[in-house]
């Protein structure tokens, strides 16, 4: 981009300083000279305008191939992450079922250390 703006100045400057000259050095009169200046004036015009295009066009396409690449990553991201959070809600619920398993384990060998303390008759 930066060197399409370099060409652009180029181009200007160097149609500048050529109208500059042809003035300078004109061996025609006032009239010629001046639809030679206009002729050469449209040139310089259309090629600025051709060069605008291109950079426009260049632009509008890097823009859009930009835009599909970041869509790209994104989406990427985004699964990957879903992914991320698919194991570890898969491995909080591995855990959960473990504690669990060990909560109904303490409950019973609680209850069975009450049971044996109760005395299976009763004294007198």
């Amino acid at each position: 981009m930066a060197n399409t703006g370099n060409t652009l100045l180029a181009l200007i400057t160097g149609a500048a300083i050529g109208a500059a000259v042809g003035l300078l050095y004109a061996p025609e009169s006032g009239d010629e000279t001046r639809k030679k200046i206009s002729k050469e004036t449209k040139k310089a015009q259309e090629e600025f305008n051709k060069k605008y295009k291109e950079t426009s066009s260049n632009l509008s396409s890097k823009a859009k191939k930009a835009r599909k690449d970041f869509e790209s990553r994104l989406e990427e991201t985004l699964s990957s992450a879903s992914y991320k959070a698919d194991e570890i809600l898969e491995a909080m619920e591995s855990k959960l079922e473990d504690l669990r398993k060990q909560n109904a384990k303490l409950k019973k060998d609680v209850k069975s250390d009450s049971a044996s303390d109760i005395p299976d008759r009763a004294i007198i």
